[in-house]
């Protein structure tokens, strides 16, 4: 049970902070503008449970075949990578915004097949992986898939709320610094792992 309450936090902590200023958050409130609150986080959240599943499956077989001092070493990397990514701020392009747009018969359906397709290769799907190479892979669905849709869920209440656009730099540079320092813990422990410290 422990180990499952780490992945659970540990997980929900790094994807609610990955998400922040994510363009799935601009999708999610672009949708919130056009359906109801709940037919869209239905969707987002079937969405994401089915790609955070994929991306457990795939970071947990990862883990039980490579050595784990190295996979923490490529994991700590990639954390400095997704900081990187999250400093470069994410934007929807016109054909989301055309998907977002687009009324359908199931506000479910349309919001959780864009979402399926957009998180596909995106940082929060990576970063997914890369946990599950260290946690549990159930700890790291369930933690990942709440985070992304509290995140979600917090974009559109406070767009509802304020009413105009979050300051998106401050945030960036918040998620940067996280994904920074967890970048840094997983290379220190990498390197206690492989006795190079």
């Amino acid at each position: 049970m422990e180990g499952f309450l780490v992945a659970l936090v540990v997980s929900f902590g790094v994807i609610f902070v990955a998400e922040l200023g994510d363009k799935s958050q601009l999708m999610a409130l672009t949708f919130a503008t056009r359906f109801r609150t709940v037919p869209v986080l239905i969707g987002i959240t079937v969405a994401t449970a089915v790609v955070h599943l994929v991306s457990v499956a795939i970071g947990y077989g990862l883990g039980a075949a490579l050595p784990t001092g190295w996979i923490a070493l490529v994991a700590g990397l990639a954390f400095f990578g997704f900081g990187a990514w999250t400093l470069r701020g994410d934007t929807l392009t016109e054909e989301e915004k055309r998907k977002a747009d687009k009324g359908g018969t199931s506000a479910v359906v349309a919001v959780g097949v864009a979402f399926f397709l957009a998180e596909l290769g995106d940082k929060t799907m990576l970063a997914t992986i890369t946990l599950a190479t260290q946690y549990g892979w159930f700890g790291t669905w369930v933690g990942s898939t709440v985070g992304m849709v509290a995140a979600d869920a917090l974009a559109i209440l406070a767009g509802r709320l304020l009413g105009r656009k979050l300051p998106e730099r401050t945030i960036r540079y918040g998620a940067a610094v996280l994904f920074a320092a967890c970048g840094l813990w997983l290379v220190l422990d990498a390197a206690g792992q492989l006795g190079w410290i």
